[in-house]
């Protein structure tokens, strides 16, 4: 079964626009028209640049045009201060490439996601260890406001909490704090478990609250705010389906010396199996979402990664971080 096929039939959606690419590229054994791909090897951090140029790449890989730069560290999951030092580092210098700054440049750093949900704790995470400036431009001599920009953060919340859609409340600030940012930390829904807290991405296209869950909300792009958006996100789910078909794929893996079994696993039985993971998931079926145990030890290395990369892109003056 083609994981493509499965992937539309359970209504599966993966927020990494790297794994898009790979899945296309893999299965049809060609470039995919529209969409260039750049990757570098920095120790033992890989980065890949996905860039969407035109409508074909949009509509192959349903995301807008845009740069979408993914950063593979399973160091991450360390408890290495210096490897995520460095980590860090690498995130600032490309999440430099996406901020064009100068020295009034105002941000707005969102931290999406439920601050009581560990899985969905990213954003509100990072938000707490940001350096917040924007209210000492009041305050501080001249000199040190040199070396800072106007920063802001918020964590919203989420619609069940608050009983207001993220977009409104990221609206009507925008409206009064007229950042010429928006920065959007939120957590992620990965297509492979391998992806689960080790991976990065940043986005030039904005962000849609929940997709990857399920929850389609409005979306904050330069269309809905009327500024430059840009998105950084980790995967802390997983989707179960992918979990079942991945069974399934070792399984008859195993079976390749029994032809019968094998024969079993073919594109013209896709269908049964996929009735069979229903089943398996049922009554949940395509909205199971499965993160691990040390989820919160993982968000809490991503945030203080996250956290200390934007402090550095934004305030390069300024190097004493913990």
């Amino acid at each position: 079964m083609r994981k493509s096929s499965l992937f539309k039939k359970m209504n599966i959606y993966v927020d990494l626009a790297v794994e898009a690419h790979e899945l296309l590229r893999g299965e049809t054994g060609r470039e995919v028209s529209g969409v260039v791909m750049q990757k570098e090897e920095i120790g033992p951090t890989s980065v890949t640049t996905i860039t969407i140029i035109n409508k074909k790449g949009e509509k192959v890989l349903g995301r807008p045009k845009g740069n979408y730069i993914t950063i593979d560290a399973p160091h991450i999951k360390d408890n290495n201060p210096q490897q995520h030092k460095e980590l860090a580092e690498i995130l600032a210098r490309h999440l430099a490439k996406l901020l064009k700054l100068n020295e009034d440049t105002s941000i707005l750093i969102v931290g999406l996601g439920n601050w009581q949900a560990t899985p969905d704790a990213l954003g509100p995470k990072v938000v707490e260890k940001v350096l917040v400036t924007r209210h000492l431009f009041h305050y501080t001599p001249e000199d040190v406001r040199g070396k800072m920009r106007k920063v802001s953060a918020i964590s919203p919340g989420v619609l069940g909490l608050t009983g207001i859609e993220t977009a409104e409340v990221i609206h009507g600030l925008v409206q009064h704090v007229k950042p010429d940012y928006v920065i959007a930390i939120d957590s992620l829904a990965a297509g492979d478990l391998s992806r689960i807290g080790t991976t990065i991405q940043l986005a030039d296209t904005g962000i849609n609250p929940g997709s990857g869950i399920g929850n389609h909300r409005k979306g904050l792009t330069e269309e809905t705010l009327g500024c430059k958006v840009i998105a950084i996100g980790v995967p802390t789910v997983v989707n179960a389906a992918v979990i079942a078909h991945r069974t399934v794929e070792e399984l008859f893996s195993q079976m390749e010396s029994e032809p019968s079994l094998a024969q079993i696993y073919t594109e013209e039985n896709e269908q049964v199996l996929i009735n069979i993971m229903k089943k398996a998931l049922s009554p949940f079926q395509d909205s199971l979402m499965v993160t691990p145990k040390e989820v919160d030890e993982l968000i809490d290395n991503s945030s203080r990664i996250i956290a200390k990369a934007l402090n550095l892109s934004i305030h390069p003056e300024i190097t004493d971080y913990n």
